[in-house]
């Protein structure tokens, strides 16, 4: 931050150091390029927390095809099929561009080592160090990114506002380690800030990842979608440390079983058991939960002894919780872990504002639909980089001209956000199933706190979009469950909202409530 911003003038900015960013920033490394990382490189993303793997069709008996068959079946209607097959079939190849770049995956003989998840039909999932994936991408990404002189990485740096001008970005206002300002002159600026976890108290994500992005976009006007769309993990550890530690899928799809206290498999009916999708395994953990129940993973069978040895990281963290995997079942329950909804983007990452591109978990390119497969979101990342470099790299670089007004920071682009209220409100109103009373006192509660200028005003935002949204949809959908509409719409139709468009609901929704004159 000592430089001065005008160093970086009419270079494209890229927001966020997980996959999508690292390697959107490479993507885009034929031309200087600046990379903003709140925390320093590869630490604090939710794509070094992956224990799953990228799903992609490599394999003999596999191919896009079958892969886009199970994704539109996960996906629940709501799977923008044209967009997925374009991004399943690019997806192979982004894996073997992983491993150019330094990802060491694990291999069998000269091919990749692939594992089965939940709802796929194939083994198709390929994994670096058994359940460290994430790791080691974001380790051979970032050493990549070291290795690039036209990158020139910001550590320690947040965007807190971008400039928008005649209905385009024009710059991007961000906070340094010491709480410094500066405003970069920029026409091109790429979201890749990743998900939502840190707005609920129960997920697998860091707490940092509070949708920053998703903020940052809503306020300059772009448009969101599939917001009510939050992926619950079933086997999230069940203790009281938080974040909650992960109990990858790889594990049931490597034969290990959910039982109650009584040691019934009590989700045997489900087509699929214990590989049926997150959402109904999920909703069925839930429900075992509610009715007094405590669930566990047993995996004492299978993989048993071997379990130490096929999931390093997770027996680590097992152990560190109290827990032997080949000898005790693991008390597991629902956890917040992605978020299907995001920044409306088309097929090259644009959003519906000229000038601003997403990709990774802050966008949602229509590949998820109602309920994400799981390990397709790496894929995404990965593969939607490329495509969002060419389009940025295709893009006049020149910035537009603003005035000093424009680019002196607020108030509030200088505060930290606090997340507390939002995670207490959105915890108890969006969790596994929801229902009209909830989410429209969530939207009461959380209209105050989104317009006003406390540091909560961010993510307070972010989670009142996702209520409005969540009450919108009148229907059960993949992850997303009303309890007062359990069934689901005859025709799936995605969903779009805007910031103004929020704003109206939540203040009408909160006028229509009893309390609303006392209050």
């Amino acid at each position: 931050m000592t430089d001065h911003p005008q160093l970086y003038r009419d270079r494209p900015v890229v927001v966020g150091a997980g996959l999508a960013g690292l390697m959107t920033a490479l993507s885009l490394a034929s031309e200087p390029v600046v990379l903003l990382s709140h925390a320093p490189l590869g630490a604090e993303t939710s794509t070094g927390w992956a224990q799953g793997g990228l799903a992609a069709s490599l394999a003999d008996d596999d191919t896009p095809s079958l892969h886009l068959d199970d994704t539109l079946a996960a996906g629940a209607g709501l799977v923008d099929a044209v967009a997925a097959r374009a991004i399943l079939e690019a997806a192979p190849e982004a894996v073997r561009r992983l491993a150019a770049l330094g990802v060491v995956f694990d291999r069998n003989g000269e091919g990749f080592q692939l594992g089965l998840e939940a709802a796929h039909g194939r083994r198709r999932i390929a994994h670096a160090d058994g359940d460290a994936t994430g790791r080691e991408i974001v380790r051979a990404l970032a050493a990549a990114v070291h290795r690039t002189p036209a990158i020139t990485v910001l550590e320690g740096v947040e965007a807190r506002r971008l400039i928008v001008e005649d209905g385009a970005v024009a710059g991007i206002v961000c906070v340094g380690p010491n709480g410094e300002a500066m405003t970069i002159p920029t026409a091109r600026v790429v979201l890749a800030t990743g998900g939502i976890g840190g707005l609920f108290c129960d997920s697998t994500n860091p707490r940092g990842s509070q949708g920053q992005g998703l903020a940052l976009a809503a306020r300059a006007g772009a448009l969101l979608s599939n917001l009510e769309f939050v992926q619950f993990h079933p086997t999230a550890l069940d203790t009281a440390a938080r974040p909650m530690a992960l109990v990858s899928e790889a594990v049931r799809g490597e034969g290990a079983v959910l039982i109650d206290e009584t040691g019934e498999r009590f989700l045997r009916h489900l087509p699929g058991a214990e590989l049926a999708p997150r959402d109904e395994v999920a909703r069925g953990i839930w429900q075992h939960l509610v009715a007094g129940h405590r669930v566990y993973l047993d995996a004492r069978h299978q993989p048993g002894a071997g379990f130490a040895r096929r999931f390093p990281g997770i027996d680590r963290l097992c152990r560190d919780a109290g827990f032997d995997p080949a000898l005790q079942p693991l008390p597991v329950r629902p956890a917040q872990h992605y978020h299907m909804g995001g920044i409306a983007v088309d097929a090259q990452g644009r959003s519906s504002v000229p000038g601003l591109w997403a990709c990774g978990e802050a966008a949602c390119t229509g590949l998820h639909g109602a309920n994400r497969l799981a390990s397709n979101s790496l894929a995404e990342a990965a593969v939607c980089a490329a495509w969002v470099a060419d389009s940025v790299t295709s893009t006049p670089a020149a910035s537009r001209g603003f005035g000093a007004m424009a680019t002196a920071p607020h108030a509030s682009d200088l505060r930290t956000a606090d997340t507390e209220p939002t995670r207490t409100i959105l915890s108890r109103a969006l969790g596994v199933v929801r229902d009209r009373v909830g989410l429209e006192a969530a939207i009461a509660q959380l209209l105050p706190l989104a317009t006003g200028t406390r540091p909560a005003s961010g993510p307070a935002l972010v989670g009142l979009m996702l209520a409005v949204s969540a009450l919108n949809r009148q229907e059960s959908r993949g992850a997303h469950c009303r309890a007062d509409f359990p069934s689901s719409l005859p025709q799936a139709t995605p969903s779009l909202l805007s910031l103004d468009e929020a704003l109206a609901a939540a203040r009408e929704v909160t006028l229509s409530l009893p309390f609303a004159e006392s209050a």
